[in-house]
């Protein structure tokens, strides 16, 4: 039976694999098939430079540690590699590992608790309403290159998008949301952690505090008046999970299905015929190459054997949801509907938001290929370029071109300046739903954005698009890495 913990002083830690550099970034597969092949369902992987963890590269394995929480623990504090010192603080492994008292790092009943607010949150965002706001952000992001005939996908569309989404599910400023991105993005690269970290959290002290004194109708302040009773620090680490998982793993996921729609001739061949497998799209993704590939962090309580391995007591065991996603041990079934991947993670922890998750994903999608049908690669797909970091499976642009269209969508060209809450078609049973202590009514103009995401009358699939702003010209594509989204929020507000 092989030891996992590292020797002492031993420069290649016990021969740990690293899930850094250009090996892993440019065919993280072929790494994940030769550990499988070497190691079996557990090898040693070293995430940075000199933080040593246990990757399960088996679905089994990886099932037994995310559902056996009685030996498998998510409280960080454990960690015995950043409490000795093998890690050090300023470590990019820190930003992303290192314990929170939010309900990511929590078990028992803490967890249940924090937990539970996020949940109760998340369902008052109605989906029809989320449905026709990304549409309606979608729709203003391609009129802003549509006329050129090509764009980077990822600086045009697929970041600005769920940022644009998050900041009024949120209830945050566009001043404080640009900040976010950068920050979340900062820390799943793993570049200037010490930075990110300070970054990110004093974006959301800053909006915490916002919504204590004007709290409104979005998540923030939804989480603010939940019976659970959330502290500033509790509010502030859960909003840094709910970010984190909704913004960069979001991107991902749309970049990853474009890429996949463009150049795998399952899907492509079928754009060219007028259909859209959009849904089929996003299930090959999530399981062949999901946004968030290893993470799921977890410490053993007590020195444990798995799979014929030895699991050190406080030495992290990484989930690979990518590998796990592909053990052999899966193959032979079609996947198309199969939603048995571990994309969202499962057990106890498993995403709470994965249903608003592909909705967006799916809608950013689906209206980019309606928009501009003939859309097309525009370097060789061997040509892409992967950002490094152990964690996520992201591109860094996705360079498209197109026949440019200066034709914007029929509804925008009369859209009113000011947002209006959707009516449906027809009249359906009113859903009521408890007020916010304090805080605007959902539906009430002086809700963020002026937007409701849980109408008292929810709208119908077939309610019509509702006009937010008047039409603009398209503006050049931006073609920076870092863009900086303030003056696209204002825009987009109408300021």
């Amino acid at each position: 039976m092989k030891d996992l913990s590292p020797p002492p002083g031993c420069p290649a830690h016990g021969g740990a694999f690293p899930l850094y550099g250009p090996e892993f970034t440019e065919n993280p597969a072929a790494v994940y098939a030769r550990l499988r092949a070497a190691e079996g369902p557990l090898a040693p992987v070293e995430l940075f430079p000199g933080v040593t963890a246990t990757l399960a590269l088996g679905y089994q394995a990886a099932l037994d540690v995310l559902r056996t929480t009685e030996t498998f623990t998510k409280d960080a504090r454990r960690w015995k590699g950043l409490a000795d010192g093998r890690v050090p603080p300023d470590s990019p492994a820190v930003p992303m590992m290192a314990f929170r008292p939010n309900c990511f790092f929590a078990d028992g009943e803490r967890h249940e608790r924090l937990r539970g607010a996020v949940t109760d949150s998340l369902d008052r965002i109605d989906p029809n309403a989320l449905r026709g706001q990304v549409e309606r952000v979608a729709d203003r992001l391609i009129d802003t290159f549509a006329g050129h005939g090509e764009a980077d996908l990822v600086a045009a569309y697929a970041r600005p998008l769920p940022l644009l989404i998050f900041n009024e599910l949120f209830g945050c400023p566009s001043h404080l949301g640009d900040r976010l991105v950068v920050g979340m993005a900062a820390m799943f690269d793993g570049t200037d952690p010490e930075w990110a970290n300070q970054e990110v959290a004093d974006v959301l002290l800053q909006l915490v505090a916002l919504k204590r004194a004007d709290p409104g109708s979005d998540v923030t302040s939804w989480l603010m008046a939940h019976q659970a009773a959330l502290d500033d620090e509790e509010m502030l680490h859960q909003l840094v999970v709910l970010m984190g998982a909704g913004t960069e793993p979001e991107l991902n996921l749309i970049c990853n299905s474009l890429r996949l729609l463009l150049t795998d001739d399952r899907f492509a061949g079928d754009l060219a015929g007028g259909s859209l497998p959009v849904e089929d799209a996003l299930d090959e993704v999530l399981w062949t190459d999901p946004p968030v590939a290893n993470f799921a962090v977890h410490f053993p309580v007590r020195d444990v054997e798995l799979a014929g391995r030895r699991l050190p007591e406080g030495e992290p065991v990484v989930i690979s949801f990518a590998a796990a996603n592909n053990d052999p041990s899966l193959a032979g079934g079609s996947r198309t509907g199969n939603r048995a991947h571990l994309a969202w993670s499962a057990g106890p922890h498993a995403c709470p938001a994965q249903g608003h998750a592909r909705l967006i994903a799916t809608v950013a999608v689906e209206r980019l290929l309606d928009r501009l049908p003939d859309l097309e690669l525009d370097v060789k797909p061997e040509e892409l370029v992967w950002r490094p970091g152990p964690f996520h499976r992201a591109l860094t642009a996705l360079p498209v071109r197109f026949p440019p269209t200066t034709m914007t969508t029929p509804h925008l060209a009369s859209r009113a300046p000011t947002p209006v809450v959707p009516v449906p078609a027809a009249p359906v049973p009113a859903v009521p739903v408890p007020a916010v202590p304090g805080s605007v009514l959902p539906g009430s103009a002086d809700a963020p954005g002026g937007l409701t995401w849980n109408p008292t009358a929810a709208p119908t699939d077939s309610t019509p698009a509702v006009p937010t702003s008047t039409a603009r010209p398209a503006g050049s594509t931006r073609t920076d890495r870092w863009p900086r989204w303030s003056s696209l929020v204002a825009w987009w507000r109408g300021r």
